[in-house]
């Protein structure tokens, strides 16, 4: 029998999977330069980075089994090229940048030493702890996130109640899209999909007993707390920022404009305990994906030793080529992958969410397809070297926001479903 404390257990586990330490260097800073318009920043943000994690999570809860079954519907080698894909983007994208963090939170303002002999000793560590599959960071996992969430929630308290709301104006052209697209970099919705399948084995390891239906039941209570709790922090920290908008130089990095933010709220001190906690935290979640990764590609090659020795040294070279830029840069390069992958799997994860009656094998096809087609003007838009010299896709409804594959996502969903209806 399920209980309410089977669910705060596995509520806890699900926040602390998707609060990754890179998360938190990304509201303050919607918050700083959202200004006035700080609650539509927020709302476009908890809708990418909490609404459609938390969905995913329902949809595994449905599907329970693994990454490779959010997307077999379409077709068992799309399904393949998708988790290689989302696995290769991990370990280059948010892998890397967690090293970067570590080097501007945790080394950079207390050391004189290069973010390239951070990265190095950085991944060189991470390499250790997968090969050897060390339990110690499980361990460490369990204090790393109260100790965080206790410290922000402290700096936003005082922020709310000893500082003036006095907001400045946004910088934001469009505040609700740029939230949107700024939740896109916390991975979450990727992160749903692969850490949803490891919840269901996790669960199934404890208790293969459990029936379906009371599994599904856990795991979406389960949901619906972390993905408050998520909503409240980033809530939190989104207005932290817009009420200190006059207090830092309008470029301020994000790393350093939550350091910032510590240091006026918390004192020198309590930054110091962050820069660390968040450095380990950083760490844990590099070591994770890595994990993660070789252990898919070990699974594809008859679980040959050799792939994931092979999978965890790519993993780890990557991370030193791409960990020793700072997080702007990273952040930059992501946005190109992000506008690919993201509405790919947030489509995915809507279709699998719904019932099978709207979401047959034809839907997944033509919906997926459609999303992909126009989703490459959105994608070439961010590659300077690609992007059209003429505004060509500008008939696309909400292109100018980065966003033209919804609407057409969409007509498509009625349509294919309206036709399957009248045939039946």
């Amino acid at each position: 029998m399920i209980t309410k404390r089977n669910v705060l257990v596995v509520a806890f586990a699900l926040f602390s999977l998707f609060f990754g330490a890179g998360n938190l260097v990304l509201p303050p800073q919607l918050g700083f330069k959202g200004g006035e318009a700080w609650w539509l920043v927020t709302f476009g943000f908890c809708l990418s980075a909490v609404v459609i994690p938390i969905l995913g999570i329902w949809a595994h809860a449905k599907l329970q089994g693994t990454m490779f079954d959010f997307a077999k519907k379409v077709s068992p080698v799309f399904s393949l090229v998708y988790c290689y894909l989302v696995y290769a983007i991990s370990i280059s994208l948010p892998s890397p940048r967690t090293a970067s963090v570590t080097h501007e939170m945790g080394i950079a303002p207390f050391f004189d030493s290069s973010s390239l002999l951070t990265s190095l000793l950085y991944f060189l560590l991470v390499f250790v702890f997968v090969v050897n599959r060390s339990k110690i960071l499980d361990i460490i996992g369990k204090i790393l996130t109260p100790a965080i969430i206790l410290i922000l929630v402290a700096i936003i308290a005082q922020a709310i109640f000893g500082f003036e709301f006095n907001f400045g104006p946004t910088s934001f052209d469009s505040p609700f899209s740029k939230g949107v697209l700024e939740g896109y970099q916390t991975f979450d919705a990727i992160g749903a999909v692969v850490v949803g399948g490891v919840l269901i084995i996790s669960i199934n390891l404890k208790n293969d007993k459990i029936p379906y239906q009371e599994k599904k039941n856990l795991i979406v209570k389960a949901g619906i707390f972390s993905g408050l709790g998520l909503f409240l922090i980033y809530t939190g920290l989104i207005l932290t920022g817009a009420v200190f908008h006059s207090e830092f130089e309008a470029d301020i990095s994000r790393t350093a404009l939550l350091s910032g933010i510590s240091v006026e709220t918390l004192g020198s001190t309590a930054n110091l305990l962050l820069s660390v906690l968040v450095s380990l935290a950083c760490f844990t979640t590099a070591v994770g994906i890595v994990t993660g990764t070789a252990d898919f590609v070990k699974g594809q090659f008859n679980n040959s030793r050799t792939a994931y020795l092979i999978t965890t040294v790519i993993g780890c070279v990557l991370g030193v080529a791409m960990g020793q830029f700072n997080v702007g840069y990273i952040i930059a390069v992501a946005l190109p992958a992000l506008m690919f992958i993201y509405p790919i799997t947030i489509v995915l994860i809507i279709l699998n969410v719904l019932p099978e009656r709207y979401a047959s094998p034809n839907v997944f096809r033509w919906v997926v397809a459609t999303t992909i087609l126009f989703s490459i003007p959105d994608f070439l838009a961010t590659v300077p070297a690609l992007a059209p010299k003429e505004d060509l896709f500008a008939w696309i409804p909400l292109s100018q926001f980065h966003m033209g594959w919804v609407l057409p996502a969409l007509v498509v969903f009625i349509g294919v479903n309206f036709v399957s209806k009248n045939e039946d």
